[in-house]
């Protein structure tokens, strides 16, 4: 780095954004996410003895990914090289990878790469890491708003540790917003700024757990408030929600919020009340929710709560979640709106729930009873006994299609599927009992 490159570097730092300048640099200046980096802490450990091996952060905006990520570098001896995913491609990482071969090579020094937003990598982007991370070319760190169970490549996922960065509590959140006000060197403490108790408590709430939301509210009320008689700025309530602009939903603000919101979605579907589905569906789509999530609650309550009283409720579901992905927002919130109205106005059954519960408890007891002969393939039998594998009577042959016959192991009794007297369900019962009684035996 030659004068010029370092002093356009420090130039783009004090004019960078307050919530840019304010991140810490080093691992005590961290607020929050002490489950994961509090003293004694996986992470915290691995990163005071310099042993970082590579991670995948996920967790909602303004937690921390990048701030993590940045003090692992300034804490471990490895070269720090970052690329996001929505800009960069794999001319980018071989250029990192190049080097990071040569500076392990020449140097002895690790590269550690972070990769802001590795959720838009498709597979093929992702594989091509897969070697320099395993032989230890790159110490890679991805940061991810997605669940990277289905959003990142399984084999990268195994050569990582997943840590999951939490919304920032409120006295966490508290915490940053009175730094930001009176940090002298990097916040706008220079600004001589008098922060009103209330307008910091609503700050903090209605920042969400968003710590880049709430410094970014901050940095816009200092620099439009006009200075006072006193000479001071005084940064009210008042400034504080004109800053925020609205009151965030209340979304997650313990932690749990995501799941309860979830939850109250699908008991919601459960319980045939389609006004309130499908404003759960709007208030998780108010707080920034990813639509696939949403998607899959819908599917879920589909085959759980509604199952066979109504088939169709999971093929809509299903559709829905596929045309989501493929629409994207604004449109996927109409999407969601009709799978929602759909199961929650749907009949309810959950004998398919009772019916695999039942039979893995079954299975569990009777797991080496033995198939019955006749029920087994005899193209993979060993001895290929005809005569052994005989006794098998093909329902095609007899009225209705059916024939009273053993298919489950000796001393399975069976049950397990009952349906109920809820919409197809009805049908489906009635008609076993009908082919159960009337055709037994006979061919046609």
């Amino acid at each position: 780095m030659d004068l010029f490159d370092y002093m356009r570097e420090e130039n783009m730092h004090s004019d960078a954004p307050l919530a840019m300048r304010m991140r810490p640099s080093v691992l005590e200046e961290v607020v929050g996410q002490k489950h994961i980096i509090g003293e004694g802490k996986l992470l915290y450990r691995a990163i005071k003895a310099d042993k970082i091996s590579s991670v995948i952060f996920y967790g909602p905006p303004g937690t921390g990914k990048t701030t993590l990520a940045k003090v692992i570098a300034n804490s471990t001896s490895t070269i720090f090289r970052q690329l996001n995913a929505t800009t960069s491609g794999k001319k980018d990482m071989e250029e990192v990878v190049n080097e990071a071969k040569q500076s392990l090579g020449m140097y002895g020094r690790r590269t550690l790469l972070f990769i802001d937003e590795i959720h838009r990598f498709n597979k093929a982007q992702q594989d091509y890491l897969l070697p320099f991370v395993e032989d230890g070319t790159i110490v890679l760190i991805g940061a991810t708003t997605e669940n990277p169970l289905f959003e990142v490549n399984q084999a990268l996922l195994s050569r990582s540790t997943v840590f999951e960065l939490k919304p920032l509590d409120r006295e966490d959140l508290r915490t940053l917003i009175r730094r930001s006000v009176t940090d002298t060197k990097k916040g706008m403490g220079a600004y001589n700024v008098v922060l009103d108790e209330d307008a910091e408590e609503f700050l903090a709430e209605a920042a969400n757990g968003d710590a880049r939301s709430a410094i970014n509210a901050v940095e816009l009320g200092v620099l439009t408030t006009p200075i006072g008689s006193d000479g001071k700025i005084h940064f009210t309530k008042a400034v504080a929600a004109e800053c925020i602009q609205k009151k965030l939903l209340k979304y997650d603000k313990d932690g749990n919020s995501h799941y309860d919101t979830a939850s109250a979605l699908i008991k919601s579907m459960r319980g045939s009340d389609p006004d309130a589905a499908v404003y759960y569906v709007a208030r998780m789509l108010y707080a920034g929710e990813d639509v696939k999530f949403i998607a899959r609650r819908i599917m879920i309550c589909a085959s759980e709560d509604v199952g066979n009283a109504d088939p169709m409720a999971l093929v809509v579901a299903t559709a829905a979640a596929q045309a989501v992905e493929r629409v994207g927002m604004p449109e996927s919130r109409i999407i969601l709106s009709h799978a929602a109205s759909y199961v929650a106005c749907a009949p309810k059954s959950n004998s398919v729930v009772m019916a695999i519960d039942a039979a893995e408890a079954a299975v569990a007891e009777s797991i080496q009873q033995a198939i019955p002969n006749y029920l087994r393939d005899y193209h993979y039998n060993e001895s290929n006994d005809l005569e052994r594998m005989s006794g098998y009577k093909y329902a095609h042959d007899y009225p209705n299609h059916y024939v009273d016959q053993q298919y489950l192991p000796d001393g399975v009794s069976g049950g397990f599927y009952v349906p109920s007297d809820s919409g197809r369900e009805k049908e489906i019962r009635e008609w076993l009992d009908y082919i159960r009684g009337a055709g037994k035996g006979k061919k046609k």
